[in-house]
Parts: C-alpha cells; structure tokens; sequence
C-alpha cells in the first residue's frame, strides 16, 4: 500500500490481471473506493474506526476487505481509496495485510462533498485516459463488473450506475379489489430500483465532476438531460447490500450463512 506520493506495490496476482485483460476494450483496470464517512448510524462499531474497517461477523474481514477481494477478481489491478474519518486505522490495517492488488490512499483534509471527494482521488489514478470504476465504501456486493462495463461502453454513456432492487423491511399486504387480504409478504422486493453505489465512468467524467459539492446534484442531472447516464441494473440473484446499521450487519452474516449452507 502506499500513500499517493509513493510507488504503489505491484503484486504477481495484479500484473497477471493486467496482462490478460489488456486486449479487451471493455477491461477496466482501476478503481475508486470512497471510505471516508463516519459511519454515525454503525456506533458504536464505528468508535475506534472508519465505517468501511467494520468488520462483517463471521468473517473475521472488514467491509473494504471483501470490496478489494472482488475488485481483484473482477480484474482490477490498481484502486485509489479516498480516506477520512479515522484514516490511521485504515492506512495501519492496508499496511499490514497482504493486498489482492496495488493500493494508494488519498485523505481528504477537509470537507469537498461528495463529488470534489471522488474529484479528489480519482486524480491519483494511475491511467487518467482509461475508464475507471468506483464504489461507496459501506457496500457489500459480488456481481459481474465486466458487463457493467460491456453496457456502459455498448450505451455510449459518461457514466453508468449499477442499480439494486432492495427489499421493504416491512411485512407487505396484499389485497384484492374488494379490500380482501389475500396475502402476507414478509420483506419484498421494492417496486423501485435505486442506485447501489457502484460505478464505470469514462475518463472524460473526472473533469465533469465539481471541484466542491454533490455530482449527484450537478454532474448527474446534467448527464441525464444529455442521455449520458445510464442505469445497469444488477443482475437477478446477484448479492448486494449497503452497511448502514448495526441491523444491516446482522442480516449480512445470516444472508452469508444461507448462502454457505
């Protein structure tokens, strides 16, 4: 791991996954992981560390740890992580464990929003002429980057946001015409997709992005009216959950579990 003004470490797993995906035009290389919240909705978990150092029960790894995994094995080879809140402790535990790939850490010194954030770090990414990935640091997914990145290129877009359909954590009601209960659905799907925290954007995005404030309020909206945006929606039975409580912690264990078993 290094900070962003060190050579970053080259491992044989990541040379390998550069070597073989060079030929495709949809390989995307590298990535931004944005890991600087507080993570206040997680305490206390989130006292003595950044809310993507939290680790999932059961697994004995934190969140970034399994991001980093599947990045990796999505054919990743090198990603910039944005630091905030705590950034010590991450930078100590990146420094200290045996990396899939090639690692620096950036740290936001004060506050820019959410887009001069991503601005920020994805200056230190090592191809700026390339397409780059990105994800929240509270997510915990596994889904095929690659045809995300074969939708984005194929759609032309700018960028292209993965889209979830989580499920209501309430009991749902379902009746007929005549006001009779049929049924009782425990947690269904949402009729609604939102976005899951994961990103391609092409290298013309960076300078798109506010050097303070939200893109989701600036960059975004501006795309969608040009019809540069476009939504991948991850594919059915694909896993994927947002870290936001320590009830969100809990339920990943118990979905880990049935998925083992």
């Amino acid at each position: 791991m290094k900070r962003a003004d060190q050579r970053p470490r080259t491992t044989a797993s990541s040379t390998a996954a550069r070597d073989t995906g060079g030929g495709a035009s949809t390989s995307v290389t590298q990535a931004v992981l944005l890991a600087g919240g507080q993570g206040s909705r997680l305490r206390p978990y989130t006292d003595d560390r950044p809310k993507p150092m939290v680790e999932i029960p059961g697994t004995g790894t934190p969140i970034i740890g399994h991001q980093l995994a599947w990045l990796a094995a999505e054919g990743v080879t090198d990603a910039v992580i944005s630091c905030g809140h705590l950034a010590e402790v991450l930078q100590e535990w990146l420094d200290g464990t045996p990396l899939p790939l090639n690692v620096t850490t950036v740290i936001e010194r004060e506050p820019l929003g959410r887009g001069g954030g991503l601005k920020y770090a994805a200056a230190s990414l090592p191809r700026p002429d390339e397409s780059w990935y990105a994800t929240n640091g509270d997510i915990w997914t596994r889904f095929p980057l690659h045809e995300m990145a074969e939708f984005h290129e194929e759609r032309g877009a700018v960028a292209t946001l993965a889209l979830a359909r989580p499920r209501i954590p309430w009991g749902a009601v379902e009746t007929n015409e005549f006001g009779q209960v049929l049924d009782f659905i425990e947690a269904p799907p949402s009729p609604y997709l939102i976005n899951a925290g994961v990103y391609v954007f092409a290298p013309e995005f960076t300078a798109m992005l506010p050097d303070l404030g939200d893109h989701e309020r600036t960059t975004f909206p501006r795309l969608a009216r040009e019809r540069r945006l476009a939504g991948f929606p991850i594919p059915h039975g694909a896993y994927w959950r947002a870290i936001d409580t320590a009830k969100d912690l809990n339920e990943a264990a118990k979905e880990l579990g049935s998925h083992q078993g």
